[in-house]
């Protein structure tokens, strides 16, 4: 397996120009990189106009092995081949390097980058990606692996260490200013240019105390700035600190990987940095993994339109009166505190009374404006807040609450809210257990998460008071009345839901899921080795506009569009499966017997989706008829003449692991009057849904099997 790594972009609040004399300062030997024992120029060239300077060297390298592993390779030191090409007039520096010894069984590749802060022209950023891939070493590549990661690791960020140490080197010799390079002058011309950059820094006369320049100024002449990306694409280290925290370079590099594959596969929009970090946490920083977890959100999210329910849901006044939970101020580690007092609540008169889906929605507003709260309190404290506390009162809790349906409705909404909301949960603190508590801690503690199992504490009786209760973990002027303290608490203290306003029940309580929004406008569909999914759009005007957005959840398919003047026919077909009871939300119209060409015809080239990816497109139709929206599963093109299927495609179709694809669209026609054309007939304005609100529109502009994420 190859081992990956991305490094976030690093910021040198010094001009590129101070930045190399301080880079060149590391040859050839630095006593600073104890690993690093010297080095060897073995070609050296400028270009004719002293911009450009390339150096080649080989690098010495001690490598922290067990003696055992090192007489087995029968080495005691690796050499590396690195390349440097500067380019002064771009004040850029590339880093290429790879190693030399064991090449035919380990290949490292390294390449870095130095450039100019792109909004800041005083400052320099700094940039690093690595790969590791051991094919075979003697038996030990595990080993090897461990070993090599763990040292590559533990010597980047004293690479930036470095920088700043030479860097507060040359400082304190008077060295604050680096003229920039210029170009020759033309022949016959004085040259009364400064001396240029483009050279080595001991051959640079380094001016000291020049006009404008001081000690004081280099590095901090320019106003502070906050810690922000330098480029909105990428993620500044000083940002990640800031915002997400302490993270070790592999941990960074992972955030870094998942975030820019996100932003290939949902081009437009991302989920935030944090966000995405809490799927990472909640799988190890097994990138594939919370990959796959996070794939799955997002598009739970998008079909059931959580990202607006802070703004659409408004909770019954019953859920106002009777449900004992809110917020209540924070914790002091500055994490918003929740308050819930289970015991008090009447879980079985909610259900009965509001259902499970209301209860759901609740739950998931309650987690939508934690993550809000969290971002507010990390700009209010000026450090990362990335989850909140629970506070759950037991006092109360009887056999009542073990009441069945509210105890599986209950586990239903911690699944939901462990697959979408990770490590957003801080610390649960438990008080006034119970003695029926045991039983209820035996059915739920199972879904969840053994890395929230551990953020548990639970106190009975009232062990909660005094030291080592909520005094070490909320301060005391915040501790509810209710529970020995000085605050006033608002949450509600519940009680029983009256009988009256229980609702007749009209579909049974053992129902397999939660129905999130009934009325969502997207559906679902499975996708078949050899039965596609297909809908059918009948249109009865000639110039109408046909739009589509679908999400690819699991596999890759070929997306199609065709026109029939022929009316399909709906037919539920069994795929060429061991098994077709996953074939229910399949639908085929294209009859075999039809004739490409002759009894329909292709209206768009066939577009392949990729899993994760997110589709939105458009059709202006031409002819009435009936236009026929097709997914069909993506496998290798067939082969012509005596032509071999190409590698790309037959390991596309070994990755495959399974006999079906899934996917979420939405369709939608559009009247000629629904929609104008520019001037040069390449794009049109067309009207799709908002998602808070089936009957609000909005014009988003489409163009033809355009993807915008």
């Amino acid at each position: 397996m190859v081992q990956k790594y991305q490094s976030p972009v690093r910021v040198y609040k010094y001009p590129f120009e101070l930045v190399m004399a301080a880079y060149e300062k590391r040859f050839p030997t630095c006593p600073e990189i104890p690993v690093f024992l010297g080095s060897e120029i073995l070609h050296e060239s400028r270009s004719d106009d002293g911009a450009i300077h390339i150096i080649e060297r080989s690098c010495k390298l001690n490598v922290d092995a067990p003696r055992l592993l090192k007489k087995i390779a029968g080495v005691e030191y690796v050499f590396f081949i690195q390349k440097n090409t500067v380019n002064w007039k771009e004040r850029t520096l590339r880093i290429e390097a790879h190693n030399e010894t064991f090449a035919n069984r380990v290949v490292v590749l390294e390449t870095c980058s130095y450039s100019v802060h792109p909004e800041n022209e005083e400052w320099t950023c700094f940039e690093q990606s690595a790969s590791l891939d051991i094919k075979s070493f003697f038996g030990f590549e595990s080993t090897v692996e461990k070993i090599a990661m763990k040292q590559y690791t533990s010597n980047i960020k004293r690479g930036k260490e470095v920088i700043e140490h030479y860097l507060k080197e040359l400082i304190s010799q008077g060295i604050t200013f680096i003229p920039r390079w210029t170009p020759p002058p033309v022949c016959g011309q004085k040259d009364e240019r400064t001396p240029a950059g483009g050279h080595d820094a001991d051959d640079v006369p380094l001016e000291s105390g020049a006009p404008g320049t001081t000690k004081e100024q280099t590095g901090s002449s320019c106003p502070p700035a906050e810690a922000v990306s330098p480029d909105a694409d990428k993620l500044d280290a000083d940002y990640i600190e800031r915002y997400l925290g302490q993270l070790t370079p592999m941990q960074e590099s992972c955030l870094i990987r998942l975030r820019q594959w996100l932003q290939e596969m949902h081009k437009g929009k991302i989920p935030k940095d944090e966000h995405i970090l809490r799927f990472l946490r909640a799988r190890d920083f097994n990138i594939d993994k919370a990959r796959e977890m996070l794939c799955q959100s997002l598009s739970w999210r998008k079909q059931y339109q959580v990202d607006y329910i802070l703004q659409s849901w408004r909770p019954p006044a019953l859920l106002d009166e009777y449900y004992t939970g809110g917020w209540h101020y924070q914790d002091k580690d500055g994490r918003p505190l929740y308050i819930l007092r289970l015991g008090q609540m009447d879980t079985k008169g909610l259900v009965k009374a509001l259902g499970e889906e209301s209860l759901l929605r609740h739950v998931l507003s309650i987690n939508e404006e934690g993550q809000k709260r969290c971002e507010e309190n990390t700009n209010t404290f000026g450090r990362p807040i990335t989850s909140w506390t629970c506070l759950v009162d037991l006092e109360g809790l009887n056999m009542r609450h073990l009441w069945r349906p509210g105890v599986k409705a209950l586990l239903r909404i911690i699944e939901v809210v462990e697959d979408n909301y990770p490590e957003t949960l801080g610390r649960l603190l438990i008080v006034r257990a119970p003695r029926v508590f045991p039983v209820l801690w035996t059915l739920v503690s199972p879904f969840i998460n053994e890395n929230t199992r551990q953020k548990f504490l639970i106190y009975s009786g009232n062990n909660y008071q005094g030291p080592g209760g909520l005094v070490d973990y909320v301060d005391k002027d915040v501790i509810p009345d209710f529970l020995g303290g000085d605050c006033m608490c608002t949450v509600p203290e519940g009680g029983l839901v009256p009988k009256s306003l229980y609702q007749t029940e009209e579909e049974p309580e053992n129902s397999d899921h939660i129905r999130l929004w009934t009325e969502t406008i997207y559906h679902s569909a499975s996708v078949l080795r050899g039965a596609p999914h297909e809908i059918v759009v009948e249109i009865l005007e000639g110039e109408s506009v046909i739009t589509w957005d679908f999400d690819i959840l699991k596999g890759d398919v070929v997306f199609s569009l065709f026109h029939s003047k022929r009316a399909p026919e709906t037919n539920h077909k069994e795929a060429t499966l061991p098994s077709t009871s996953a074939a229910g939300d399949n639908v085929q119209l294209i009859d075999k017997a039809w004739v490409l060409g002759v009894d329909y015809s292709r209206m768009e080239s066939p577009l392949v989706c990729r899993e994760g990816e997110s589709i939105q497109g458009s059709h202006v139709t031409r002819w009435p008829g009936f236009y026929i929206l097709q997914w069909k599963m993506h496998g290798p093109l067939p082969c012509s003449g005596t032509s071999l299927p190409r590698v790309d495609d037959v390991l596309a179709s070994l990755q495959v692991s399974s006999h079906k694809c899934k996917l979420i669209y939405y369709y939608e026609v559009l009247a000629s009057k629904d929609f104008s054309r520019s001037s040069s007939n390449s794009s049109l304005q067309s009207f799709k849904p908002v998602p808070c609100c089936s009957t609000c529109v909005k014009r988003v502009r489409n163009s033809r099997l355009l993807q915008l994420r």
